[in-house]
């Protein structure tokens, strides 16, 4: 009973230093972001062209400026924050699963980076477009700073999020949860929910580009099925292969 007790106290304890870490590196990413926060609004403003900004009450160039920061401070944080959550969870997985951790990390990382540059550079500047020429000149643009800065920020990090499907996926084939044949069987479900997202996620709701959206989740939906069946195949493969030196000794 006492060493249940240790060991419970023991996972709390390593959980509130993980904590600390994380809470650590999000105030010192915070507080980098606010520094270069108006660098940062610099960045965000440039899909939208020559856009003039204004705010509409005192305090709002300050609740701006801390979105930024916020949005920015996540970003810069979140290798170290999932790398916390990874290792916390590590002793809990198999010996073959813990190896994948690290490069489940990795993965996350780039996946998400990719699909905030592919939103910032592919899907933001002719939804931007779109929008301000519904008012075919009837009306003039008063943008407010701190619903762009939301705007914005909100999209690429919802497209950022679902490019994490490949690896949310694969993670879920090597845990053995889910097999490819369910992948590619449930596919009609899996375009139902793809569009849902675009249509959540896209700027202006326009099927241009819900479609620039859609496709590349979709895709990534396809390299999850191949992703999975490869996966399946080694570790069928490695499976075999200890089976039969077991049965050579």
């Amino acid at each position: 009973m006492a060493s249940v007790t240790m060991s419970y106290l023991h996972h709390l304890e390593e959980l509130r230093r993980r904590i600390i870490v994380c809470a650590i590196a999000l105030v010192v990413a915070f507080a980098v972001a606010w520094i270069f926060a108006w660098d940062i609004l610099a960045v965000l403003k440039a899909p939208a062209g020559s856009l003039t900004l204004n705010y509409m009450a005192p305090m709002e160039p300050f609740l701006v400026r801390f979105k930024l920061a916020l949005f920015g401070g996540v970003l810069l944080a979140m290798p170290v924050v999932l790398f916390e959550i990874l290792s916390f969870v590590s002793p809990a997985l198999k010996a073959r699963e813990r190896k994948y951790t690290v490069m489940v990390m990795v993965l996350i990382v780039a996946f998400f980076v990719i699909g905030v540059f592919f939103g910032y550079k592919v899907i933001m500047p002719p939804g931007i477009r779109w929008l301000f020429n519904v008012a075919g000149g009837q009306m003039n643009p008063v943008i407010s700073a701190t619903q762009y800065v939301s705007f914005s920020g909100w999209f690429m990090i919802g497209l950022g999020a679902s490019f994490e499907t490949p690896v949310f996926i694969w993670f879920l084939v090597v845990l053995g949860v889910v097999t490819p044949q369910q992948l590619q069987k449930h596919w009609r479900w899996a375009v139902l929910v793809i569009l849902f997202v675009a249509s959540v996620i896209t700027p202006d709701w326009s099927p241009v580009t819900m479609a620039l959206v859609a496709a590349p989740m979709a895709a990534l939906y396809a390299i999850s099925i191949m992703l999975a069946r490869l996966t399946v195949r080694r570790k069928t493969a490695a499976a075999a292969a200890i089976e039969a030196a077991g049965m050579e000794s």
